[in-house]
């Protein structure tokens, strides 16, 4: 089970009822950040996203709309008694970013580990078997896009484990994918199953790559700056999409959900915006700050009896 919380849905500058670009992730008691725009930090108190577990912190890139929250989310942190310590991670240009961040946010309890990608592209493990794969997003400056994915491993077969003799203490253990007693998870599990899998892809025009890393996700987080299509060429110009460039993508990929997000100020009424997009794929959602979703995997069954 994956919860996503959009905690800022908009581009440029804040308003009074949008916040900077951020989206959080949680499973298994553990949270991950795509970007970290001002106010950041205030909607994740507001929306519910406890920073005391935030343990991945990802940027697309370094323009400000999309960093500006993290000194003083980093802040914030310290201040909950967080003492694990955080991965950063993004494009080349990092260390000289998070230099001036550290300096700004002054001395924390935790540790920060950096991670770049080196040419925008790379992937990162983390907890519970989940991982990044980072791929170039095409925009103004080197940024990435990010596929967030959690495999489940296959149905756990109990006739395989008393036919080896294993002990039922030790079931859960290797379904959770884990040697135990001397017996391997191959032994016992099914053909893997489908797992969850989240994109996110904000501050960039619609690419090949882009669509294939699409290709069925669960839920394809979008930029979708300019609400109207005679701002495609600005849209081109600056390194962005219009909302109707993320509906055709999305369904060229056929993913499952798409949510709009990465608002141009100018957008204060996301409708003509969303009507554009649904013409392309009418799954289409308009995204706004506190949207939530709880994703689960599919045919849930029962493995350990």
């Amino acid at each position: 089970m994956v919860q996503a919380i959009l905690l800022g849905s908009g581009a440029t500058r804040p308003l009074p009822d949008r916040a900077l670009a951020a989206l959080w992730l949680q499973t298994a008691g553990r949270g991950l950040l795509f970007d970290c725009g001002e106010g950041t930090q205030v909607s994740a108190q507001r929306y519910g996203a406890s920073l005391y577990k935030l343990d991945t912190l990802l940027l697309t890139h370094y323009h400000g709309d999309h960093l500006f929250g993290l000194p003083g989310l980093l802040q914030s942190m310290a201040a909950l008694g967080r003492a694990d310590p955080v991965t950063v991670a993004g494009p080349p240009g990092l260390d000289t970013i998070l230099d001036a961040v550290l300096t700004l946010a002054g001395p924390l309890p935790f540790a920060i580990r950096r991670h770049t990608f080196a040419e925008g592209r790379g992937t990162l493990a983390l907890c519970g078997g989940a991982s990044i794969t980072a791929f170039p997003a095409l925009h103004r400056v080197p940024c990435c896009s990010y596929l967030y994915t959690l495999p489940r491993a296959g149905r756990f077969d109990p006739g395989k484990a008393r036919a080896l003799g294993i002990p039922v203490a030790l079931w859960r253990t290797l379904q959770a994918g884990c040697p135990a007693g001397g017996f391997t998870p191959d032994q016992v599990l099914g053909p893997a199953r489908r797992g969850l899998r989240i994109l996110y892809a904000t501050d960039t025009g619609p690419t090949e790559e882009l669509c294939r890393q699409a290709g069925g996700v669960d839920l394809l987080c979008m930029d979708a700056t300019y609400a109207d299509d005679a701002d495609a060429p600005k849209a081109r110009l600056y390194g962005h999409a219009t909302c109707a460039e993320a509906g055709t993508l999305a369904a060229q990929a056929g993913v499952r959900r798409l949510w709009l997000t990465h608002y141009s100020a100018a957008v204060t009424d996301p409708e003509p915006g969303l009507a554009a997009a649904r013409a392309r794929f009418p799954g289409a959602e308009a995204g706004f700050d506190g949207k939530a979703l709880t994703l689960t995997f599919e045919d849930p069954g029962k493995d350990i009896p």
